[in-house]
């Protein structure tokens, strides 16, 4: 337990301390007074100040923050709200731009770090009955050789191209039983029937070997770019899966204490796999503060909008840090019955699948 909330700690840390040093060197560089980098929130348990800036360790690990000078009010000396509109929209994103940065850094040494991959052949076992698979030719004992021209090592990676093309035209590669190799095209569906899955096939892989296996340093950031590429992508399907009601994606909100039970889990796996949880999760933090909800960056950067909208007409700084207090309460009373749920489901034994 011990373990588990120190690497909690140490991976929500340095999430924050990324996401905070957007802001922080944005608005240094734009001139705009800095009055405390907080790491944490208060209270506060150890302070230094180095010139105009305090730079403070707080207790409760669930965030940071930095107190700018004028964030509402354009008549405060040095204010964020004083400068013009471009300078303003670059720092109150900055911090979500340092979320979209750093999983590429936690995932080129995911890459390179020696991690255990499972391999061997993806076969066909059962194709349903007029689904996409059936329609395009594959049957039962087809070997799934490639998607979209990129191989398939196992399961995870076919699955993982499926949904990365939900809706669209993808081009598989099979390998028949009589040893013939075609390409077939389909369609991904997004609401199959019951217990068919997206192109309706059953699969095996009767050979699965684990192999233990680390990228070349000069290969893992390309491949660091592309896996964040198709994050998004996977991102945004299941984002659209719960809007629209299409597929099985359902959402699931979760607190401190069930992330860092998933860390705990995904820790147990290994170094890499702790990587990419880390990255995940800051790409979700990144998107998430981006949402155009009070208290957060999105939320003070739609009333930046509404401002260019109004052709330069402010909403009153009263008004504004009002809306931003009552967003910020609002936001920790959910984070508290979240949290209470997560408390409820451990003490029960449940879990949550990272």
């Amino acid at each position: 337990m011990l373990v588990t909330i120190l690497i909690f700690i140490g991976v929500l840390a340095g999430i924050i301390i990324a996401h905070e040093l957007g802001h922080f060197i944005t608005a240094k560089l734009s001139g705009v007074q800095v009055k405390e980098f907080g790491v944490g929130l208060p209270p506060r348990l150890f302070s230094v100040r180095r010139g105009e800036t305090i730079y403070s360790l707080n207790a409760i690990p669930l965030g940071g923050f930095n107190k700018l000078s004028g964030e509402e009010d354009p008549d405060a000396p040095r204010s964020l709200a004083g400068k013009p509109f471009g300078i303003r929209f670059l720092v109150l994103s900055a911090g979500s731009m340092m979320n979209f940065l750093l999983p590429l850094i936690l995932l080129t040494i995911a890459f390179i770090v020696p991690h255990n991959m499972v391999s061997g052949d993806v076969l066909v076992t059962g194709v349903a009955t007029d689904s996409p698979a059936a329609r395009a030719g594959i049957e039962s004992g087809d070997r799934i050789v490639s998607v979209n021209d990129k191989p398939v090592e196992n399961s995870s990676d076919l699955q993982r191209y499926i949904q990365l093309g939900l809706g669209n035209e993808i081009s598989v590669t099979v390998e028949h039983a009589d040893s013939t190799v075609e390409e077939v095209q389909l369609v991904p569906r997004w609401t199959p029937p019951e217990g068919e899955g997206a192109i309706g096939v059953v699969i095996s892989m009767p050979d699965a070997t684990v192999v233990r296996q680390g990228e070349p340093f000069w290969r893992a950031p390309f491949l660091a770019v592309s896996a964040l590429a198709e994050t998004l992508v996977l991102f945004k399907n299941a984002i659209l899966s719960i809007i629209t009601g299409a597929g099985t994606a359902s959402l699931t909100l979760t607190g401190p204490v069930g992330i860092a039970q998933m860390t705990g889990e995904v820790a147990r796996a290994g170094i890499s796999p702790l990587f990419e949880f880390a990255a995940f999760l800051s790409l979700n933090i990144g998107i998430i503060n981006l949402f155009p909800l009070p208290a957060l960056d999105g939320g003070r950067i739609a009333f930046l909008l509404l401002e260019k909208a109004r052709s330069g007409k402010r909403v009153s700084p009263r008004m504004e840090g009002l809306v931003h207090l009552i967003g910020f309460l609002v936001l920790m009373g959910i984070l508290v019955a979240v949290t209470y749920n997560d408390i409820l489901r451990i003490m029960s034994g449940g879990t949550i699948a990272p």
